[in-house]
């Protein structure tokens, strides 16, 4: 019996198009069989694109779905690659006591017609995912024959779990195991991924083929990094993260030794989590039917790195910056808002704030956070028309620390479609900000970040001399806190048994439990981290139990002490 060649297609899908994702199946087809593959695998739900949530209740179209299916393998067959084995994620349906429910359904097309279907068997319900709500699990196992060779069907979470379809193979004598998948990026994940890959290849005694799908899709990032492993659990073939990418890999006859073929390097975690923001960035910009983005530039850091990644994303030509400057804005800021800009080759304009607040002030007197906060909702209402006139998607610049304790301004700078570094800390901010520039070095470019807008202290410049260490803990004692309250859910005690500060702890608690209703109203952004806001925390706006401390040794001070403060 000859090696099987397969081909890992992970490919980036946009979720309702079918005819687009099907052509994105009959292109890799293509490459893949003119370079001699017999088996091709696309990632998870690729015809209807994933995550699909309640799309998959539509009767309408489960049943658009079912006929895309049909006519893509007779248009496989007719372009000439009907004995090609196809395995494509979709959207099945099946019956069951309460009516037709959907499935995540993995279908393998040959012939021109589907030769076998395998329905996901675990649906996950945890974080980002609500599986068990939208689809009703299967129940069976699928091996295919793939010119001799027996090939055993996985969806996605069923690697996950040794229990389920993974035991039921166990004495199936299988020579591969395809796992088609749209597992979303978080940092850390993939090594998880390896380890339940390793597992399977051992319990089987078979390699395993593991297809995941690339891209941005809403707050989500898919990054791809598709891989073949051996039964030694050893990488043999990998793709890149976050690019489309057609792997093709010898399997051998069972028993046999797998060469080692192509193998991506893996990223930097910087650099890795920089990419994963681009690629949501890129993603919810060309799937929402955008060609450039509008965002204030204020010479600070986390304008500057969202402004840089739209340049990667897009192109820095199509990236608008408006310098809005009032009269507490620092020449130095004025002056590195123009430099990026420059740097990045931004359409960059200059659009002063002084008379319109001074308008609104003098119909309507205000002092103090209001008058900061008016500052900020007249920037967000110029960025917004700009929007509205032009057609640019507008981009928040808030990072997760900000988020977190609600230093921002609602319907100010909190406005916007997309929100590229939501979730991601503001020390990381700035470690992201010396990759992308030591980046740019390496490669012979100039730092596309200023220097100065790394190094200076942060400030919203709303009032004189202000900096945000007026208001919060230094950004390192904040996060530190803040990875273990939301990235790790520890509560007062907890916190105070790892060693956190007590008056930072009563501080970031008192400001993170009041500010859930600002992060409700908060754009999109890409989820990096394990506990993203949003989909994996959902907490109740209105509600009495506050993980509220013990009175603190150094009090918290008063602005802390009123529910709800804006701040700026």
């Amino acid at each position: 019996m000859l090696d099987l060649r397969i081909a890992l297609a992970q490919a980036d899908t946009c979720v309702g198009d079918l005819e687009g994702n099907a052509r994105l199946v009959l292109d890799a087809v293509a490459a893949a069989a003119a370079d001699g593959a017999r088996l091709v695998a696309l990632p998870e739900m690729t015809l209807t694109g994933y995550p699909v949530e309640d799309l998959a209740l539509r009767a309408a179209f489960r049943d658009d779905a079912g006929t895309a299916v049909d006519v893509l393998a007779r248009d496989l067959a007719e372009a000439g690659h009907g004995d090609v084995t196809v395995i494509v994620g979709t959207l099945g349906t099946t019956t069951t006591p309460d009516g037709p429910r959907p499935t995540n359904r993995a279908v393998a097309l040959r012939d021109g017609r589907v030769v076998a279907t395998y329905d996901k068997r675990h649906l996950p319900t945890y974080g980002v995912f609500d599986e068990a709500r939208i689809f009703a699990a299967g129940t069976t196992t699928t091996v295919l024959d793939v010119d001799g060779h027996r090939v055993g069907l996985l969806v996605c979470e069923d690697l996950w779990r040794a229990d389920g379809p993974v035991a039921e193979l166990a004495d199936a004598h299988l020579d591969l195991v395809v796992v088609v998948n749209g597992s979303p990026y978080e940092e850390g994940k993939d090594l998880e991924r390896l380890a339940h890959a390793r597992r399977v290849a051992a319990t089987l005694g078979a390699p395993v083929a593991y297809v995941n799908q690339v891209g941005g899709q809403d707050d989500l990032v898919l990054e791809g990094g598709s891989f073949v492993l051996d039964v030694a659990g050893e990488v043999v073939a990998r793709s890149p993260q976050f690019t489309p990418d057609l792997l093709v890999h010898d399997v051998p006859t069972r028993g046999g030794a797998l060469r080692r073929g192509r193998v991506a390097p893996p990223l930097h975690p910087d650099e890795e989590v920089y990419r994963a923001c681009v690629a949501g960035l890129s993603g919810y910009i060309r799937k929402n039917g955008f060609r450039s983005v509008v965002l204030g530039l204020s010479g600070g850091i986390d304008s500057a790195l969202v402004a840089v990644m739209a340049a990667d994303a897009i192109g820095g030509e199509n990236v608008v910056g408006v310098s809005m400057p009032s009269a507490y804005s620092s020449q130095h800021s004025k002056d590195d808002a123009a430099d990026l800009a420059q740097r990045i080759g931004a359409d960059y304009r200059v659009q002063p704030i002084g008379g319109t607040v001074d308008a609104f002030m003098r119909d309507l007197p205000l002092d103090g956070v209001a008058a900061e906060n008016l500052q900020a909702r007249v920037r967000g209402t110029i960025l917004m028309s700009l929007s509205n006139a032009e057609g640019h998607l507008t981009l928040a610049t808030g990072n997760k620390s900000e988020l977190a304790v609600g230093y921002s301004t609602i319907y100010g700078d909190a406005v916007g479609g997309y929100a590229p570094i939501k979730d991601v800390l503001k020390s990381r901010v700035w470690a992201l900000a010396r990759w992308r520039d030591d980046h740019a070095l390496d490669h012979g470019e100039i730092p596309p970040i200023p220097e100065s807008s790394i190094t200076k202290p942060p400030s919203a410049e709303l009032r004189p001399g202000q900096v945000d260490q007026d208001s919060l803990p230094p950004y390192d004692r904040l996060d530190a806190v803040l990875e273990d309250y939301v990235g790790r859910n520890l509560g007062h005690d907890a916190l105070a048994a790892a060693g956190h500060d007590p008056a930072t702890i009563a501080l970031v608690l008192r400001l993170v439990d009041r500010a859930e209703w600002k992060r409700r109203q908060y754009p999109p952004g890409p989820k990096i981290s394990a506990v993203a806001f949003g989909r994996d925390r959902r907490l109740p706006v209105t509600s009495r139990r506050r993980e509220t401390p013990p009175t603190p040794d150094v009090a918290p001070t008063p602005s802390t002490t009123t529910p709800n403060l804006e701040q700026p």
